[in-house]
């Protein structure tokens, strides 16, 4: 049987989902674009969607799916664990003349979700009629690795340059020439084409074996804003990522870079108002990333500043998911960069010191003296550590203060040694360039790679 390919305008119009669980929220992210006014029915509702009602994108209507809930609507999705209501939904819906899909039930189907690659309103729809949604998605990564990022203005542009010819020509052979002339472009030009230009990176698909066995969570730096300063690892993410759980900071402009089927949830919180706990932060991205996805916590700035990003690292580890860390440009060196001022201008700075105005509400231990309540970066240490170390020694600072070495950081040849204050003169990397970084911050850190390492050695020698 063959279907029509349509895209439809829903903006405004009423919808209806039944079933308020893993299936229906990835449905859910998907309608909520098109700016449908979507009511849930579910007795029971995952938090990203109870949050949804809360914030006023949808109305969930806590109880059982009951035929009345059927009327006015302009589309039915159904997607309960329930056969038999799902085929209710179906036959009702049906019956009244409502477009209806029952997930993943190919026989209640008036039509199927599409896989998409979108760029502004460029839009490609891949479907397979339902038989395999797998493929369409593999198919939608590997398009969407292809495409040049710059489609959705350049055919913002195109539209209005479009109309303007429309207005001024007559219907003619050389306007229709003309137009079509205006619409060629190199989609994968290997010099010019900017997918192939922003870094050699983004030509690299997702490490699929890893998403496939277990899900992946990345914890991404969004920077201060403006999408042109995000890492082209960062919009790569973002661009085939199933699931994006973001800061209230991270503006829409970033958003929107998500994939139509992407589920996106604010998780921030706004002068002190919280609206999830971080519990629940930890919970939900270790809930979708055991669904096999790839879940992008996006968080504004860099995400290893003030960022909570230490709590989440844990409870990832502790839950045995794999996870990596994507920095960002921080706000500090946007604003830096806004004013035009050098923050460690040579003649007046040899030091950056960064904090915040709000503190974990409990600690563990007992508070540092004011010494040791901060995390030391020094760029281009130099080789004679010795010599540093014993300042700081001779300041006040702990001889058990941990330390790190780290050179090419994120590079290939990166090499990281991990030591204490009262070893820093023993420790030496290969080659420069270098940074010193030193603070009690780096306990975890020290502790998961002897981990890693130990189990490496017990591994080795098992096999």
């Amino acid at each position: 049987m063959s279907l029509l390919p349509i895209f439809l305008k829903l903006d405004g119009r009423p919808g209806l989902m039944v079933g308020a669980g893993n299936i229906a929220l990835e449905k859910i992210g998907t309608l909520l674009k098109t700016g449908v006014r979507l009511r849930v029915t579910a007795p029971e509702a995952r938090v990203e969607i109870q949050e949804l009602a809360n914030q006023g994108a949808l109305e969930w209507i806590p109880r059982e799916f009951q035929v009345s809930d059927l009327v006015g609507n302009f589309v039915v999705i159904t997607a309960t664990d329930r056969p038999e209501v799902n085929a209710q939904v179906y036959r009702e819906s049906v019956a009244r003349g409502i477009l209806v899909n029952s997930v993943d039930d190919i026989p209640h189907c008036d039509f199927f979700f599409a896989s998409i690659v979108s760029r502004g309103d460029l839009q490609i729809a891949i479907s397979t009629s339902g038989e395999s949604p797998a493929l369409a998605q593999r198919l939608r990564r590997e398009i969407d690795e292809q495409l040049p990022r710059d489609l959705g203005p350049w055919l913002s542009e195109l539209g209005k340059l479009r109309r303007g010819i429309l207005e001024a020509m007559p219907r003619s052979e050389e306007r229709r020439l003309l137009l079509h002339e205006l619409a060629h472009r190199q989609t994968c030009e290997p010099s010019t084409c900017p997918a192939r230009n922003i870094a050699p990176a983004a030509q690299k698909p997702l490490p699929t074996k890893g998403r496939s066995e277990a899900g992946h969570v990345y914890l991404v730096g969004a920077g201060p804003g403006d999408p042109d300063l995000l890492t082209v690892k960062a919009t790569r993410l973002i661009a085939s990522s199933d699931v994006i759980l973001h800061d209230d900071l991270v503006p829409s402009a970033i958003l929107r870079l998500a994939p139509p089927q992407a589920v996106v949830v604010n998780v921030g919180k706004r002068c002190g108002t919280k609206s999830i706990t971080q519990g629940e932060i930890n919970s939900l991205m270790i809930e979708h990333a055991g669904e096999r996805k790839s879940v992008v916590r996006l968080k504004s700035g860099d995400p290893m500043l003030f960022g909570r990003a230490a709590e989440e690292i844990a409870a990832l580890a502790q839950a045995g998911i794999p996870f990596e860390i994507v920095p960002g440009i921080s706000a500090a060196f946007a604003a830096a960069a806004e004013l035009g001022c050098s923050l460690t201008d040579r003649n007046w700075a040899s030091n950056v010191i960064l904090s915040t105005g709000h503190h974990a509400q409990s600690h563990n231990h007992a508070p540092l003296p004011a010494l040791e309540d901060a995390t030391r970066v020094v760029y281009m240490p130099g080789r004679d550590l010795a010599l540093l170390a014993e300042q700081w020694l001779e300041e006040g600072l702990p001889p058990e203060l941990p330390c790190a070495l780290v050179s090419h950081a994120t590079q290939p040849e990166q090499q990281v040694i991990h030591t204490t204050l009262e070893k820093l003169g023993e420790a030496a990397l290969d080659s420069a360039p270098s940074l010193l970084l030193a603070g009690w911050a780096l306990q975890p850190a020290a502790h998961r790679d002897t981990d890693q390492q130990v189990n490496a050695v017990s591994n080795s020698s098992a096999s």
